[in-house]
């Protein structure tokens, strides 16, 4: 048995035992069918129950091994993007060396779409998709744990109380994340903190930095054991969020000191809401590489600095948001809701990243988005979509 059965991803010999155990799940096709067909869910679901168990049975049959089923999922998440949002781009992929792995290290905001989205510009990269890092808190339900580790994820434990149980539990995913990238060659996705950031605050917490470090050797220094994951920063922006009014709900009900309970299916909802819900244009930015190797390729000075940058956790998290901010792609609707927020410093300079842009009719598409809000959600959310210009002015000033 190896020691990270308990939460690595399935293998390829498992993947016929999993998928049928997912289509005799009853929560799981009644979690399908109410998400599908609720009506008939509810009025013929003794019809409905057998219809959906052949359709998936139908599709099972050419699904053996994990890249099966990431194939036949790229062609759906192709299609779903089609659907819902007005163009996917992404940029900085040649930067990235096909034959390496990488710790993709991104920012949060949405729960299914953001490594689902970094997943989709490596393939149309020519490069091989990666194992995504998701908290347990998701998996309450057996079929849920069994969904998402057939599909590349792998658990990070966040239900344990006591302290040398959680210690434990974090040296094993640090030890699983450095066999994965240095070992086995296969990339990471994880979110660069825990939860999504709801206020469009985009930093790096330093303790994510420090868990990567409890797998070191213990001759290594921190700068030796990061640089060997080849970090990547990598920016996710959504034109518009599909689950803005929900963060707003939540950030409104934390600032007026009442504490936030979430539904018993309020995170499936949220994730149902991010993949089918409206995002606009969506863009992918990938960073430069932390490592050392990079470092000797580019000269000594930059090399310098990145052997800086690696220092500490607190160097680190500073040099990712940097990047993080600075590559984040601005939407129109990013630059209004700061114009509307009143802000006039360094305004001119985002809005030329749009020179043909009509600013009168973003504002009349931004204000029908916060018009569908309660008006007491409507402030934060405008905050939150103004937040990534702030850090981007700051970040970029200068250049």
């Amino acid at each position: 048995m190896s020691e990270f059965d308990d939460i690595r991803p399935y293998n390829d010999s498992e993947v016929p035992a999993v998928i049928a155990r997912l289509i005799a799940s009853p929560e799981f096709i009644d979690l399908l069918l109410s998400r599908r067909a609720p009506l008939l869910a509810k009025v013929f679901p003794w019809l409905m129950r057998p219809l959906l168990r052949r359709a998936l049975s139908k599709a099972a049959k050419n699904i053996h091994t994990v890249a099966d089923l990431q194939r036949y999922l790229t062609v759906s998440l192709k299609a779903l993007i089609d659907k819902t949002t007005d163009g996917f781009s992404f940029s900085g992929a040649e930067k990235l060396d096909p034959t390496k792995s990488y710790l993709f290290l991104s920012n949060h905001r949405d729960i299914a779409m953001d490594p689902a989205m970094v997943n989709l510009a490596l393939i149309e990269s020519g490069m091989d998709t990666l194992r995504i890092a998701i908290g347990d808190n998701l998996l309450s339900k057996p079929f849920a744990s069994d969904l998402m580790r057939v599909n590349r994820s792998f658990i990070v434990k966040r239900n344990i109380s006591g302290r040398r149980e959680k210690l434990t539990e974090l040296k094993k995913l640090s030890g699983y994340i450095r066999h994965s990238i240095a070992q086995e060659g296969v990339s990471i996705w994880i979110a660069q903190r825990e939860g999504r950031a709801k206020d469009g605050e985009d930093r790096t917490e330093t303790a994510l930095l420090k868990m990567l470090a409890l797998s070191k050797d213990k001759e290594q220094s921190f700068a030796q054991a990061i640089g060997e994951l080849s970090i990547v920063p990598v920016s996710i922006s959504y034109e518009y969020d599909p689950c803005d009014v929900d963060k707003g709900r939540e950030l409104f009900a934390k600032q007026n000191g009442r504490e936030y309970i979430k539904d018993e299916f309020e995170d499936l909802d949220t994730i149902q809401k991010g993949l089918v819900g409206y995002k606009g244009r969506v863009h992918v930015a990938f960073g430069q590489a932390f490592n050392y190797e990079l470092g000797s390729e580019i000269g000594s000075e930059i090399n310098s600095q990145l052997n800086e940058q690696l220092e500490n956790a607190d160097k680190l998290a500073a040099a990712i948001d940097q990047q993080v901010y600075s590559q984040y792609k601005l939407f129109p609707s990013n630059i209004i809701a700061y114009q509307m927020l009143g802000k006039t410093d360094g305004l001119e300079r985002v809005k030329q990243l749009w020179p043909d842009c009509d600013w009168f009719d973003v504002e009349a598409v931004f204000n029908s988005q916060l018009n569908a809000a309660p008006r007491k959600y409507r402030d934060i959310m405008t905050q939150s979509y103004a937040a990534p210009v702030s850090n981007y002015l700051q970040a970029t000033q200068g250049c």
